[in-house]
């Protein structure tokens, strides 16, 4: 059980290498494209810029996005109970707590720490699981605070948007920008095709990362709740309920479907490919062996 935390930290440690990589090379290809230096340090702060300011404002953006309403003991004990539970459980702070009206069932965390955790859980949710199941859910995502997977993503999320921003522009430059296009590419055309591919697929390498560390982080959670609750059965439980019962959500947007519980649009050919969430068979089934071990 531990190991296999331990194991998910190191995984995701290593992608996020990964991308600061992509994220050198990028400059790089840049600067030799534009025959300008300064270009490397330049996509750098831009990354940094917005990956700071994602960092900060991601959690009061979420919550606006699935236009969850945030909630006290009296105007839903039973859910507020179950999280004022697990985080005294877990020794941690209380997250605010909110509800999502919408019937489709899902609940998600957001926040750079635990002092400053939201977890949130729609109306579908509540109706659809029994108190056991409903506290596998909220342990999964307590555990996503305790972990501090919510940090790692929102980093993760601001660079590949960063990416996608940086690339766009200098794409734009190299094809609309002023200048002699002679000096472009250091007058090689080779560099200049090859380092307009490397721009148009590094946004696309960036998703696919993105999606890796998503799982990675989504595998540790719910062995994280499990291991809270001592019930991991509650949890694939409720897992399979949402395979079965699951829909889309009323309110959606791509820049927060890594936060949810599982997956909150419809299923299509890109959105499996470039899932941040792994398949829920495959949780239960790690979730089965899991609890083997107790």
């Amino acid at each position: 059980m531990y190991s296999a935390i331990a194991r998910n930290k190191r995984n995701t440690v290593l992608i996020i290498l990964l991308f600061l990589v992509i994220i050198t090379g990028l400059g790089f290809i840049a600067s030799l494209m534009l025959g300008d230096w300064t270009i490397t340090v330049i996509v750098f702060v831009i990354a940094a810029i917005y990956a700071f300011i994602q960092y900060f404002a991601a959690g009061s953006i979420a919550v606006a996005m699935s236009g969850a309403q945030q909630i006290q003991k009296a105007d839903n004990p039973r859910l507020y109970r179950v999280v004022e539970n697990l985080a005294i459980t877990e020794g941690m702070p209380m997250p605010k707590v909110y509800i999502v009206p919408d019937p489709a069932p899902n609940a998600f965390a957001t926040g750079r720490d635990p002092e400053h955790a939201i977890v949130a859980a729609t109306t579908g949710l509540l109706e659809l699981m029994d108190d056991d199941e409903l506290e596998g859910v909220m342990a999964h995502e307590i555990g996503h605070v305790k972990n501090y997977d919510i940090r790692v993503s929102l980093i993760v999320f601001g660079l590949v948007v960063a990416v996608g921003l940086i690339s766009d522009i200098i794409l734009r430059i190299v094809f609309y920008g002023g200048g002699n296009r002679d000096n472009r590419g250091g007058g090689n055309p080779v560099i200049l095709i090859f380092g307009i591919i490397a721009l148009v697929l590094s946004p696309i390498v960036a998703a696919a990362i993105q999606a890796a560390v998503s799982r990675q982080r989504e595998y540790l959670a719910d062995a994280t709740g499990a291991l809270t609750t001592r019930h991991p059965d509650a949890l694939a439980s409720a897992l399979l309920k949402l395979e079965s019962y699951g829909r889309p959500l009323r309110r959606q947007n791509a820049s927060m479907a890594h936060m949810w519980l599982s997956e909150p649009g419809q299923p299509g050919f890109f959105t499996k490919m470039f899932s941040t969430h792994p398949p829920i068979r495959d949780r239960v089934a790690r979730l089965t062996q899991i609890g083997g071990t107790f």
